[in-house]
């Protein structure tokens, strides 16, 4: 029997780690349970999917995401001006995370900055336009 390398629809189980360049760890699974997800099922962005392709069971690497293949650049266009009547009771600070319903559910914005007016609010996902590490330990590759 051959061995089962990453590819297109083989499902995969892995610990991983995201961190940024700095070092801070974002998300990690090591000292938890593994992750289990299908290649192309959406549950993993495309650019983590493509960087694994190739590896088999107990490969661990660490690659370098760039925003191109991670969360993508900051969309200028996803930063809002929200009057601030929208966030009565709410005591306002740079970098407050808030959720926003939205049709497909809730949308995390951060607070950039408000006056007595306005609330800017960053839409862009957090990690938009950060260079990462990915490091993954590859448990199960099954077809």
């Amino acid at each position: 029997m051959s061995e089962q390398i990453i590819g297109p629809e083989k499902t995969i189980t892995l610990h991983f780690e995201i961190r940024l360049q700095n070092g801070d760890v974002v998300d990690s699974n090591f000292a938890n349970q593994p992750a289990t997800f299908t290649v192309g099922d959406g549950n993993m962005l495309a650019g983590f999917e493509a960087a694994i392709f190739g590896l088999k069971v107990g490969d661990r690497q660490i690659f370098k995401i760039t925003p191109e293949h991670g969360f993508g650049m900051p969309n200028p266009s996803n930063i809002q001006k929200v009057g601030r009547e929208s966030f009565s009771g709410i005591e306002l600070e740079t970098g407050l995370v808030i959720g926003f319903q939205d049709a497909s559910g809730e949308l995390p914005g951060v607070v950039v900055s408000f006056d007595d007016i306005n609330v800017e609010v960053d839409f862009n996902h957090p990690l938009a336009g950060k260079d990462l590490e990915f490091e993954v330990k590859i448990l199960d590759v099954a077809a």
